[in-house]
């Protein structure tokens, strides 16, 4: 299994470039290249699986047990003529003092060797003890090459590749002048995803060239052929029936794109068939049982966001129906009421009762740990006993205007979400998050979600059958006349109601009417034809208190009266009302 890490001594030593020109280069000589990148990112995997014409997976040892890391490496790897790994930061880096997440454990746990990429710049004696003391620092590490980056010229190469093959034992490999074709586009947040710029293939394949004519791509091909093979990794089998399918939604287009690959295929294999939905594009949301919104940059494109009405209104539209909706970072920022940046305010879905604003700097940026509130209409954490589910996030902006009486799905107990304590707004079935979790690295979001769709989906299409058959048959038999009602014994039409229909459907119910019950009836409904909306629980209190004294009057002298639903629900129902907001 042909496979080498692409590190480097520092960020921003062109790692990037480098690792998606070597992709090209390679995929160009008709080699199966199969791109990975270390830690959590969306837009370097992009350019690696463009340059690769495969979809790139994540490896991250702060989200993923050894065990997840090498199954996902094992299973993807198995298919291709070379496996390129490219870390993030410096070979050394990470966030535990032991180094216990940082690539060079990654190149540990895999056997990866490691190819060092050195930017050069203001160079030259100096690079041989940087190279010894990256040998020396673990010898565990094979450091098998080093590619030269940002070159001044030929005698500056000459005089770096002189220094090295008299300090080291480490071959150059490359070294690549300074050219602004290898340069990928950046902006406020870094990189630019590949799937906003028209001309992202005819770059990478350019990019492909470039570094085949300045990198000995035979002795690369040799170094990660040296690698030792791979103890087998058993890959989990499938024996459970594939569930039934559920049609989710996934906003891919030039505003949200952020999407690890096998979360989708996670939610595949949980039974779901994608449907893309183009928010720039597309005037109404397709059909789908569910809605699944990634990260991006909305704020670029806020103003052809704002300018499709239509498809904002049919999300917010579906949203109120109770459609699931599961939205991460920018999928927040969109279901927001309005989304501010540079003294510009533009309207957004509208869903959320929350408005956004960019800010200049990261409000919230690196790893998250979240703990479940249990307020979530389903669960991101693995298994119900697991108690946290770890993710990143990275963001620029923050929410303002809040409604107070919001419930969320997690509490932060790392980084920042929407407020530095808690994080994954719930609304009706809508989880939004800055966080950006991830199924391989344990939070079991996907099958989760996936499952709840489906759950929904059931229960609607059991509705709408329970529905359609109590349309055509539920009538309650008044003095042998049938009055029509729903399901749940409304009235269809106030106007039939009599205290003959009061009667029968308390006999329905086997509820007893006493006078305190029709002094109930006859406050709820002259309570309605005085403001035309059903009293409110409180109102009934305040008034049977003073009617009643204090011993009766009461909320829970009301529900005693009432059990099937207390005063709002079967009092309404009995006095000949429809039923409050509250009930559905």
């Amino acid at each position: 299994m042909s496979r080498l890490l692409i590190s480097a001594a520092h960020k921003s030593s062109g790692k990037t470039t480098i690792s998606v020109g070597l992709c090209a280069a390679l995929s160009a000589q008709e080699l199966r290249v199969q791109p990975f990148k270390k830690g959590p990112d969306y837009i370097d995997p992009m350019w690696l699986g463009q340059a690769s014409g495969r979809a790139c997976f994540n490896l991250d040892p702060y989200l993923m047990t050894p065990e997840q890391i090498t199954t996902c490496f094992a299973r993807h790897a198995a298919a291709a003529d070379i496996s390129i790994v490219e870390g993030n930061k410096g070979l050394y880096d990470g966030l535990a003092l032991d180094g216990s997440n940082s690539n060079a454990a990654l190149a540990q746990l895999l056997d990866l060797p490691v190819v060092l990429v050195l930017d050069a710049r203001g160079m030259t004696r100096g690079i041989a003890p940087l190279i010894l003391g990256y040998q020396a620092f673990d010898r565990s590490i094979r450091i098998a090459g080093v590619i030269l980056n940002q070159l001044g010229g030929a005698r500056h190469e000459s005089k770096l590749r002189a220094v090295i093959e008299h300090y080291t034992d480490v071959p150059v490999l490359g070294a690549i002048a300074h050219d602004p074709r290898l340069a990928v586009v950046e902006r406020h947040l870094g990189l630019m995803p590949n799937h906003e710029l028209d001309d992202a293939a005819q770059r990478v394949r350019a990019m492909g060239e470039l570094i085949a004519q300045q990198v000995d791509l035979s002795r690369v091909l040799q170094i990660a052929q040296s690698a030792t093979p791979l103890a087998p990794t058993p890959i989990p089998q499938r024996v459970l029936a594939p569930p039934s399918p559920v049609r989710i939604g996934v906003a891919r287009d030039k505003a949200f794109g952020f999407y690890y690959p096998d979360d989708l295929l996670a939610l595949e294999q949980a039974g779901a068939v994608i449907v893309p939905v183009d928010t720039l594009r597309d005037t109404q949301l397709p059909t789908v049982d569910g809605l699944f919104i990634g990260g991006g940059f909305p704020e670029i494109f806020m103003d052809e966001l704002q300018a499709n009405a239509s498809m904002r209104g049919s999300i917010q539209t579906a949203i109120e129906a109770g459609l699931p909706v599961y939205a991460e970072c920018g999928g927040l920022m969109y279901l927001a009421r309005t989304l501010r940046w540079k003294d510009q305010v533009y309207n957004m879905v509208g869903a959320l009762p929350a408005d956004v604003v960019m800010h200049a700097r990261p409000v919230g940026r690196g790893y998250v740990e979240l703990q479940a509130t249990g307020d979530a209409p389903w669960s991101a954490t693995a298994g119900d006993n697991a108690a946290t589910v770890r993710g990143h996030e990275f963001h620029y902006s923050s929410l303002e205007n809040v409604a107070p009486d919001l419930k969320f799905a997690y509490r932060v107990l790392r980084g920042h979400g929407v407020d530095g304590q808690r994080d994954g707004i719930v609304y009706r079935n809508v989880v939004a998050s800055y966080a950006h979790l991830r199924n391989a690295a344990g939070s079991g979001w996907a099958e989760a979600f996936a499952a709840f769709v489906r759950a929904r989906k059931v229960a609607r299409e059991q509705s709408a059958a329970a529905a359609v058959a109590a349309e055509a048959a539920r009538t309650l038999q008044v003095n042998g006349r049938p009055v029509a009602t729903d399901v749940e014994g409304y009235l269809k039409n106030i106007d039939d109601w009599t205290e003959d229909f009061a009667r029968a459907q308390a006999e329905a119910e086997n509820l007893e009417l006493t006078e305190a019950h029709w002094q109930v009836i006859a406050f709820l409904r002259t309570y309605y034809e005085e403001h035309r909306v059903q009293a409110q629980v409180r109102a009934m209190i305040w008034h049977f208190a003073k009617a009643w004294g204090p011993e009766h009057g009461n909320n829970h002298y009301l529900h005693a009266l009432f059990p099937i639903g207390g005063p709002q629900k079967q009092g309404n129902r009995l006095a000949g009302l429809l039923k409050t907001k509250g009930e559905h």
